[in-house]
């Protein structure tokens, strides 16, 4: 008897001692390991509807070469499963009221999760979409909408079930009005999952950007997750969303959210505060200023007029060389200006990629996709931050590994200024450079908007 309450006591022993082990704060945990080609990538928006002026798969397929030749290397496309027809405008969201494109086939609002929509093509259009961005050195996430459905989705008439219900049996809706998917359903996971699991083994899909994935149970990620695994261990999941569990397990890449890019200042207070609750060992986010959402909701006042093209060009330097995965959205690469929609056809200006300034862009962004594949600081390196006395308008920063580090001077303000930036190292040769003159030692004089990158 004494020798079994020895046991037992010995056990509850290592079991307290096991506990106390354990990491006590999210930031103590480890984050996942991600693909390689995740990690040094460069991720594109295409917005179909946008992004030819046909808006189909196949035009968008002849155009995959040009961002090729850019360097981009991810290719991150929106919705082109068969979207709902249905023209009741009260089952229409308010942006899709709003937009006046008086087109009820919105792309987040989903019929089939099997098919492609005829409007951009066939189920083989896609495939050989795929199959020339793997040609071509280049992976495709598809975009994956599970927090909700069309009024018309092809389950609904065989399992009513799949969606949420009020206690009369009425269809609930979800944010944007449309029908909130029952998650709690465990039919509806299976069907989801093998529809995730369908798109990867017959169609290559290299991943998938999930939508209003902080709508959706962590658990229903991270048993997809799972299953991709047996399928593709080297899948990219990007969540749309800010939840601080998402890396430990089930995704990859969560959304950059939280930057406005105008102040220096509260961009590192927003950068540390995201680093410190979040797991250790290189939570990932995709950093971008513009996107298809952005640009629905700027209607005429693109972010280039709103911006204007060297505050954008300097802002693309940032977030190139700090950590994470740079996104561009349709045609920033020519600083295009037209107005976008995703409730009807509006597409990119490509014209703006013959001015100065769209010639100018394409050749900034190449220079960027460039150094990001040349420097290793800037895709493994850690971000360490540079004290300046111009807090409020520059971004400093070191890329850093064991043998390397990469400095980057950002002026995000219109005015010019001088600044003296507290780093050790003082003989930095230029890797890159914009309205930028003097050094480390004696101080960097900047233009409006200027930048400066470089390394020892």
């Amino acid at each position: 008897m004494r020798t079994i309450l020895l046991s037992i006591t010995g056990i509850l022993t290592l079991a307290i001692c096991a506990r106390a082990a354990q990491p006590t704060s999210l930031h103590e945990r480890q984050a996942r390991p991600s693909p390689e080609w995740v990690t040094c990538g460069v991720m594109y928006q295409i917005q179909p509807r946008a992004f030819t002026p046909e808006g189909t798969l196949p035009a968008a397929t002849k155009r995959l070469h040009t961002l090729a030749e850019l360097g981009f290397d991810i290719i991150y496309l929106c919705p082109v499963f068969v979207s709902d027809d249905d023209s009741n405008i009260q089952g229409w969201s308010p942006r899709q009221k709003k937009s006046g494109m008086n087109n009820p086939r919105n792309p987040y609002r989903i019929k089939d999760y099997y098919h492609v929509d005829p409007e951009y093509g066939t189920d083989d259009d896609l495939r050989a979409f795929i199959a020339e961005a793997h040609e071509l050195g280049m992976r495709v996430l598809l975009d994956m909408v599970y927090f909700h459905c069309g009024p018309n989705a092809v389950f609904l008439a065989e399992h009513p079930d799949f969606v949420m219900r009020d206690t009369e049996g009425n269809v609930a809706t979800a944010a944007w009005n449309f029908p909130a998917l029952n998650l709690a359903n465990p039919e509806l996971r299976q069907y989801l999952w093998r529809n995730m699991e369908y798109w990867v083994r017959d169609f290559g899909a290299d991943g998938f950007r999930c939508d209003v994935a902080d709508g959706i149970p962590l658990d229903f990620w991270e048993a997809a997750r799972e299953r991709l695994d047996k399928i593709r261990p080297d899948l990219c999941l990007l969540a749309e969303g800010t939840r601080r569990e998402d890396q430990l397990t089930a995704f990859d890449l969560d959304y950059g959210w939280g930057f406005k890019w105008d102040n220096a200042a509260n961009i590192r207070k927003q950068w540390e505060t995201m680093r410190d609750e979040r797991p250790r060992g290189g939570a990932r986010f995709i950093r971008f200023i513009d996107n298809h959402d952005i640009a629905n909701d700027s209607y005429d006042n693109r972010i280039e007029k709103a911006w204007g093209t060297r505050r954008v060009n300097a802002t693309l330097v940032a977030l190139f060389t700090l950590d994470g995965v740079p996104m561009l959205y349709n045609g920033q690469e020519v600083a295009d200006t037209a107005r976008h929609s995703i409730f009807g056809r509006l597409p990119i200006d490509w014209s703006c990629g013959d001015q100065p300034a769209g010639q100018a862009r394409r050749a900034l962004c190449t220079r960027l996709c460039e150094l990001r594949r040349a420097e290793r600081a800037l895709t493994h390196g850690t971000v360490v931050w540079l004290d300046n006395d111009q807090p409020d308008a520059v971004l400093s920063f070191l890329r850093k590994t064991e043998d390397q580090q990469i400095l980057t001077v950002v002026n995000l303000s219109d005015k010019p200024l001088r600044v003296t930036v507290k780093v050790a190292a003082s003989d930095f040769k230029p890797l890159l450079s914009e309205g930028m003159t003097g050094d480390a030692q004696s101080g960097f004089s900047l233009s409006a908007y200027g930048y400066f990158v470089a390394k020892p």
